[in-house]
C-alpha cells in the first residue's frame, strides 16, 4: 500500500494546531487545519505499523496469548491536549511536538509478564529506534490510579522509509487486571458522559476507581496508589461504601445487557480484516462497525476522518480507528465499545465478598 508523507511544515503543522483550538477561528480556517492535522496524524501510520508488528513479536516472547493493538488518536482527544494547562499556566503543547499520535498497545497476563516484556524487550532489548521517554506507572501509580507502562521512541531507519525518521510512537504495557480497570473507565465516560480519565469526573466516581486501582495493585503485589488506605480491610470497606451509592455493578450489567446485540456485529465480520471504524452512538444505543483489509489502510483513515468532521462537537457520538488481527481481538481491546464490563464487574464482586 501507499503509506502517508508529511506534506506541510512544521510552522503550518503547530498554526494548524493553534487554530483548532482557537474559539474565534472561521470555520475556513478550521476545515484547512483539520486537512492539515489529518496528515500529520496519518503520516504516523507507517512508524506505527512497524512498532505493532515489533511489539507483538516481543510479546509472545512473554506470553502464549497477549493481545496487541494499534491506535491513532482522536481528535478530540488531540484538541484537549492542546488545551490542557498545567498549573493554571497557558496551554504549552504544540501539534508538532504532540508525542503520542500514534500508540500501540501490549496487554499480557500478568504483572511479571509485563515486566519481563518491558526490562528485557524494551530497556534492555535491541531496537535501533531512539528511546526519548520511559514512564513506569506501574511503580508509581499516578494520583487517579492509572496503572502502566509507557516508552515512547523516535523512528529511526538507516535503509528504506527515511522520510519518517524523528516520527514518534508511543509503546504501552500493561497487565490484565491493569486493562480492565482502565477500560472500565472508559465505558463509566461514555454512558454517564464525565470525563474521568481525564481527571474531570465526578469526585465520587474518581474516588471508586482510585479505590479499586489499590485493591488490584494489592492483587498483583505492586504499589498502592497515592492517598489511599494501605490497610486491606479499610480499603475494602471504602470500596463498598462507594460502590453502594453509585450502583457500579446494576449500571455496567445494564449497559452489557442493552448492547447485546454487538456480538452479533462482531460475529459476522470476515478475519481477513485488520481495520475497523467504530462509531457509537450514545443515546441511541448503537453501534456502526466498518472493517478493511490491510491494502484499505488508507482509505479506513479516509473514512476516519470524514465521520470525525460529520460529528464534530458532538457529546453523543464517539468513534475510534483500530487495528488488530481478529475481531476478538478488537472486542477485547476494546471493550467499552461493546460494553463489556464482567471482568472488571467479577473482580469487584471479589472485593465486595471480601
Amino acid at each position: 500500500m501507499v503509506w502517508e508523507t508529511q506534506k506541510f511544515t512544521k510552522k503550518e503543522i503547530n498554526k494548524a494546531g493553534d487554530i483548532l483550538i482557537n474559539d474565534t477561528a472561521s470555520e475556513q480556517e478550521k476545515e484547512r487545519a483539520i486537512e492539515i492535522l489529518n496528515n500529520w496524524r496519518a503520516c504516523h501510520s507507517y512508524p506505527l505499523h512497524i512498532f505493532q508488528m515489533t511489539l507483538k513479536n516481543k510479546a509472545l516472547k512473554v506470553d502464549n496469548s497477549p493481545l496487541t493493538a494499534q491506535r491513532l488518536k482522536r481528535i478530540p482527544a488531540i484538541i484537549y491536549k492542546l488545551k490542557r494547562s498545567y498549573d493554571g499556566r497557558k496551554p504549552s503543547m504544540k501539534l508538532f511536538q504532540m508525542q503520542d499520535l500514534g500508540g500501540c498497545r501490549a496487554i499480557v497476563t500478568t504483572i511479571n509478564q509485563a515486566r519481563e516484556l518491558c526490562d528485557n524487550c524494551y530497556l534492555r532489548g535491541d531496537l535501533k529506534h531512539k528511546r526519548v521517554v520511559f514512564k513506569d506507572y506501574i511503580k508509581t501509580p499516578k494520583p487517579d490510579g492509572y496503572r502502566s507502562i509507557h516508552i515512547i521512541y523516535e523512528y529511526k531507519s538507516d535503509k528504506g522509509k527515511k522520510e519518517y525518521n524523528g516520527l514518534r510512537v508511543e509503546v504501552q504495557i500493561r497487565s490484565n487486571l491493569q486493562h480492565i480497570w482502565a477500560t472500565a473507565i472508559e465505558t463509566v465516560d461514555l454512558f454517564t458522559r464525565q470525563a474521568i480519565k481525564s481527571s474531570e469526573g465526578h469526585p465520587d466516581w474518581a474516588d471508586f476507581f482510585r479505590l479499586v486501582s489499590s485493591a488490584f495493585a494489592k492483587m498483583e503485589n505492586c504499589e498502592c496508589v497515592p492517598n489511599t488506605p494501605n490497610d486491606k480491610k479499610e480499603l475494602y470497606s471504602q470500596i463498598k461504601q462507594k460502590e453502594n451509592m453509585l450502583n457500579v455493578i446494576t449500571r455496567m450489567k445494564g449497559w452489557t445487557n442493552a448492547m447485546h446485540f454487538f456480538d452479533e456485529e462482531i460475529k459476522g465480520k470476515k478475519r481477513n480484516v485488520q481495520f475497523f471504524l467504530l462509531e457509537l452512538d450514545i443515546i441511541g444505543s448503537k453501534l456502526n462497525i466498518s472493517s478493511y483489509t490491510k491494502e484499505e489502510e488508507q482509505k479506513a483513515i479516509n473514512d476516519y476522518s470524514a465521520i470525525e468532521k460529520r460529528h464534530s462537537g458532538r457529546k453523543d457520538y464517539d468513534m475510534v480507528l483500530v487495528g488488530v488481527d481478529t475481531t476478538a481481538d478488537l472486542k477485547k481491546a476494546y471493550p467499552n465499545y461493546f460494553v463489556d464490563t464482567n471482568e472488571f464487574v467479577v473482580n469487584l464482586q471479589k472485593i465486595l465478598n471480601y
